[in-house]
């Protein structure tokens, strides 16, 4: 019996691992090493900002030294966690879990609709990109502060800051337009789920038409099966108009639900990618 090729897993962080499966693509493992990949989005004068850096004399320590403590692990605590709870209780990704909550509390549920005016990935898609902004926005001023704290360390911990300060600068437009990417892949996948929603409802729809069809041909003689074509036909018809008058009673938001899921799942792991710059300015405040 022949199976279906597996695809290869792939290496590195949750964000690529979890585009590469929503978006049902097999990705070839890069075989180039990470600083070829860098040479490639660095330009010439990024290029000599960095190597004036790396190979420089050390800048001089700011005065005001101020040792690393317990108010700057909270500040990244709480600016992590403030970002992981605007994720988790945004109201255009609570869906229907916020809907069955508040029946529970009196209020009638949301009517389920058709499949084809239930959802416009328009919304989300802004919802994203509003998610994003608030990430890049709040990451960049917490960043900032600790290259300032780094500054006053020592010349080793002042030559990171700056190295780091220069990664963010000539990278900076390099990951805003691959993470700018991510809503249009969601995309994709948001269309996929509804397409494959509408064909379920299709189907369920078109069974008992014809289970009754067929069970009505095994029970009429030969001579009466010109009779319950006509019935059936005017049966169909029937139905037909009544589904232009209501929303299709089968349809279900679960597939919604299940986007707005793989969606906050994106985002969680897109916020991981772009704490790792704080993570590593941390590890070496730590060090110190």
């Amino acid at each position: 019996m022949l199976q279906a090729p597996q695809r290869s897993a792939l290496s590195g962080p949750a964000l690529v691992r979890l585009l590469a499966r929503l978006g049902e693509a097999d990705v070839a493992e890069s075989r180039q090493s990470l600083a070829d990949r860098l040479s490639q989005w660095l330009g010439w004068t990024d290029a000599i900002a960095l190597s004036s850096a790396l190979d420089g004399k050390p800048p001089a320590v700011a005065g005001g030294a101020r040792a690393f403590g317990r108010a700057e692990e909270e500040e990244c605590t709480r600016v992590r966690r403030s970002l992981v709870n605007a994720i988790a209780s945004d109201s255009v990704l609570a869906g229907s879990r916020r809907r069955g909550s508040s029946s529970l509390s009196g209020r009638m549920p949301a009517p389920r609709v058709a499949v084809d005016t239930q959802a416009d990935y328009a919304v989300f898609r802004q919802r994203y990109l509003a998610l994003q902004q608030s990430m890049e926005t709040a990451i960049g001023t917490l960043r900032g502060r600790l290259r300032a704290l780094l500054a006053t360390q020592a010349p080793a911990l002042a030559r990171l800051a700056v190295v780091d300060a220069v990664m963010e600068r000539a990278l900076g437009e390099r990951e805003r337009t691959l993470l700018g990417a991510v809503p249009g892949l969601l995309g994709g996948h948001f269309e996929r789920l509804k397409e494959g929603e509408a064909r379920r409802v299709a189907e369920a729809e078109a069974a008992p038409e014809v289970e009754a069809d067929a069970g009505a041909r095994a029970a009429q003689p030969e001579s009466a099966l010109a009779h319950v074509n006509a019935s059936t036909a005017a049966t169909r018809l029937a139905k037909s108009t009544d589904a232009s008058n209501a929303a299709a009673p089968l349809a279900s938001d679960a597939w919604l639900d299940a986007f707005r899921k793989d969606m906050q799942s994106v985002l969680l792991a897109e916020l991981d990618v772009r704490f790792q710059p704080v993570e590593g300015l941390l590890a070496a405040l730590r060090a110190c």
